[in-house]
């Protein structure tokens, strides 16, 4: 059963949709989806079809009996973050009210969903997905792609330019940037998994591996200081 302690101020809630978005706000609304507390059951488990027919794999300890790694949840200890979600855009009280019905609890990315897009997004499964993450972030009114995120930036010349609220973007995968980290050659960073699991992590991240993964630097156009 999900329990919150009560408070005047929702500590869940992320702001919605605008033209613009502060360095400040986009930070905040990523910690907020580090700190959802869930309790997962057997029910919010799933490994195959659901109902519609589309292949679903949960990122539960159960993961890797799928052949596949980076799962963390188990049914009957609590949880803390947002899992990860093929095509997801749940806020986190959204994720919350899915999990209460009964939805299953994430559902990663594989090489057999990626090439489907959309058509392999789950409406049975709860959570978000790398490029969900930064539009909730930046308060879009939608979840825009990785590949459509290049259209609503600017591309930063230098990686020293980089400020709170902007983006590292490859092929693939996008990150949230904080800060960088204090020994200089790594960035501090929030992302919706797949590393180190499947959820909305804050990490280290060395800037020579992101390199050699072909990430760029963009900044948001409705970005305010």
């Amino acid at each position: 059963m999900l329990s919150l302690v009560a408070c005047t101020t929702d500590p869940l809630a992320i702001p919605g949709p605008a033209r613009s978005v502060t360095r400040d706000q986009a930070i905040a609304t990523a910690y907020t989806y580090t700190q959802v507390r869930w309790m997962p059951e057997e029910r919010h488990v799933l490994h195959g079809k659901d109902e519609d027919g589309i292949l679903v794999h949960t990122p539960d300890t159960g993961l890797e009996a799928h052949g596949f790694s980076n799962g963390w949840w188990t049914p009957g200890t609590e949880a803390k973050g947002v899992p990860y979600q093929w095509g997801g855009f749940d806020t986190p009280r959204q994720f919350l009210a899915s999990i209460q019905r009964g939805e299953v609890a994430g559902d990663i990315s594989t090489a057999a969903k990626r090439p489907l897009s959309d058509a392999g997004t789950s409406a049975h499964a709860a959570g978000i997905d790398c490029s969900g993450f930064v539009s909730r972030c930046w308060r879009l009114d939608r979840s825009v792609s990785t590949a459509e995120l290049p259209s609503i930036c600017i591309p930063l010349k230098s990686w020293s330019h980089l400020q709170a609220g902007d983006i590292l973007l490859n092929d693939r995968h996008v990150l949230l940037f904080k800060d960088w980290d204090t020994d200089g050659g790594s960035i501090l960073a929030y992302e919706a998994g797949p590393f180190p699991v499947w959820r909305v992590n804050a990490a280290s991240i060395p800037v020579a591996k992101l390199h050699r993964e072909g990430y760029r630097a963009w900044r948001y156009r409705g970005m305010r200081d």
